[in-house]
Formats: structure tokens, C-alpha cells, sequence
């Protein structure tokens, strides 16, 4: 269960209203790297890891992911409310105001529209571990290019926020992956037992 309290993990108080900038930050709504499928594959993989730990770890940070979903949305929001005719035009905004208006969409920076199959849930708790750290380094990234091209102090507060908690989220997803490698031994971990993968692979007669 969720208990929801109304105001943004950090607050987004935008003054200048930007579209061209409102397009690029979409990405991090439903873009490949986003919040949304960042979510969406925390809270699906927590079912199947097998110690409360590291369950704790996935409905912890996924649940934060919600959060950051609600702050992109609000600075895409803000960057884009009220616009002019004008403004629509100058910024090159119009593609996606023909489809949208102003309504907050998830879709990547270059106009695809979010799906599923950019995220993964394998049930495999070190491949899905593996997973997380490097989703946690892309957004990192996409954060890191969205900085370039932000010359906005109130966005770029909001946005550097939001990349230092995917630091975080890496480190956390390390520190799980450690835990849980710590806890198995030669018998069920294949890289300490490469007979292990044979084991698995071994046509029987």
C-alpha cells in the first residue's frame, strides 16, 4: 500500500516558460530511460527477489520513481503553461501541441510514445539487479544531456535533483547486488561455480 502525500519530492518553480526545453525533458516522463518505465520495472521486479531486503529496496525506489514522474510532469507542465500562438512557433512546439495541446504525455524527447518494452522484469534477481544499475547510469546520462542544453536556473535545480537521486539509486542497487551475492554460495551462483552452467545446459539421456 501507498500512503500519498501532495507536494513534489523537490520543489519545481518555474518562471520562464520554455517549450523547446519542455520537449527535451519529456523524455524523462516516457522516454526509454524514464520515470515512468523506471517505475513500472522497480515495482514489477520486488515480487520475485527472494530476500525482504532487497524487496524493500525495489518498492522503495520504485515508489520514488512516482515521484519523479510527478516532478517531470510538473516542470513539462510549467515550462509550458500558457503559451502564445507565438511561442508555440518560435520554439518548434507545434508537432507535439497538434497532437497534445499542452497535456502531459509520455513520450521520448524525438516524439515515440512510451511502451513496456524498454524495461525488463526477468525474475532473475542478479540479472534484474544488473538491469536496474544500468538503467539508474542511462537516466543518469539522458539527465546529464538535458543539463547541456538548459540555461535555466529554476529547471536545472529541479533536474540536477533529480540525477543526483539516480546516483543514489545506483549505489543502493550495488549495495543489494552485493547482499544477495553474499548469501549464496558455489552451489547456486554460477560465477563461482562454472559447473554450474554446465549443470544447466547438460543433455540428459
Amino acid at each position: 500500500m501507498f500512503i500519498y502525500e501532495k507536494k513534489l519530492q523537490y520543489p519545481v518553480n518555474i518562471k520562464t516558460p520554455n517549450p523547446k526545453l519542455a520537449k527535451l525533458i519529456i523524455t524523462q516522463y516516457g522516454g526509454p530511460d524514464g520515470e515512468l518505465g523506471a517505475s513500472m520495472r522497480y515495482l514489477s521486479q520486488r515480487f520475485t527477489m527472494p530476500m525482504p531486503e532487497l524487496k524493500g529496496t525495489l518498492t522503495d525506489i520504485g515508489t520514488e520513481e512516482l515521484n519523479h514522474l510527478e516532478m517531470i510532469g510538473a516542470i513539462v507542465y510549467q515550462l509550458t503553461k500558457n503559451l502564445t500562438e507565438e511561442q508555440i512557433k518560435a520554439a518548434g512546439f507545434e508537432d507535439y501541441f497538434v497532437d497534445h495541446t499542452t497535456g502531459i504525455y509520455p513520450q521520448s524527447a524525438s516524439g515515440v510514445p512510451w511502451t513496456a518494452a524498454g524495461m525488463q522484469s526477468k525474475g532473475d534477481a542478479i540479472t534484474d539487479l544488473h538491469e536496474n544499475m544500468a538503467a539508474e547510469q542511462k537516466a543518469r546520462s539522458t539527465y546529464d544531456n538535458i543539463l547541456r542544453f538548459c540555461d535555466d536556473y529554476d529547471v536545472k535545480d529541479a533536474i540536477r535533483f533529480l540525477r543526483a537521486r539516480e546516483v543514489v539509486h545506483y549505489q543502493r542497487f550495488g549495495e543489494n547486488l552485493r547482499l544477495l551475492t553474499d548469501k549464496l554460495d558455489s552451489k547456486n551462483f554460477y560465477a563461482f561455480n562454472p559447473e554450474f552452467d554446465k549443470a544447466c545446459f547438460r543433455n540428459k539421456k
